[in-house]
């Protein structure tokens, strides 16, 4: 992907974090805060097309949620199928030129939010104003390991393995390295 003006990040990945938090603050269901996530996502996915930002990536689900209560794993598996299956939302990715791509496990997901990424990605394959990753049952070390078994079944010698080769078999292969990373929800990892 072309830059347009190094002033302005080409790529950007965003970690939703403090939903719950937020939620609970609140005085309201944890199930409330995802939703308002939701919507404020919309608002800065829009800001970002509107900056010139090409790529935008974010966290629906990592691989690290599966631990999370099986109630919230249903509620959150249900979520992502809403939004990627609503009209609304279709409409929104096709009237913005937003191409959407989903990157993770998606074997391990239910088969109808299977259906949703598929028909999604199908949808919005052509658009090309800005490209967006969802990471569902994603993790950069599940990342890391799947590439290299990708790498050890096509039989390449370990001697020809470098970072570019792996990087060749990540899911996020193609992409411009990320300008900017933000963690949403105020809490500080260091």
């Amino acid at each position: 992907m072309e830059q347009q003006n190094s002033a302005i990040p080409q790529h950007i990945v965003f970690f939703p974090d403090g939903n719950r938090r937020w939620a609970r603050e609140k005085g309201l269901p944890v199930f409330e805060g995802y939703k308002e996530g939701r919507k404020n996502f919309w608002r800065v996915l829009s800001h970002c097309k509107n900056r010139g930002i090409k790529v935008v990536t974010t966290f629906g689900f990592s691989t690290e949620n599966w631990n999370r209560p099986k109630g919230e794993i249903e509620f959150l598996m249900g979520f992502l199928e809403e939004t990627l299956s609503a009209k609304q939302y279709l409409k929104e990715f096709q009237t913005e030129e937003i191409c959407v791509r989903v990157i993770g496990q998606i074997e391990k997901l239910p088969p109808p939010l299977q259906n949703a990424i598929l028909n999604a990605e199908r949808l919005t394959a052509e658009n090309k104003e800005l490209h967006l990753n969802l990471g569902v049952s994603y993790g950069g070390r599940w990342d890391i390991v799947q590439a290299v078994r990708r790498v050890t079944k096509e039989g390449i010698a370990p001697e020809e393995v470098t970072e570019e080769l792996i990087g060749s078999y990540l899911t996020t292969a193609g992409l411009p390295e990320p300008d900017l990373v933000i963690r949403a929800g105020g809490e500080k990892r260091f």
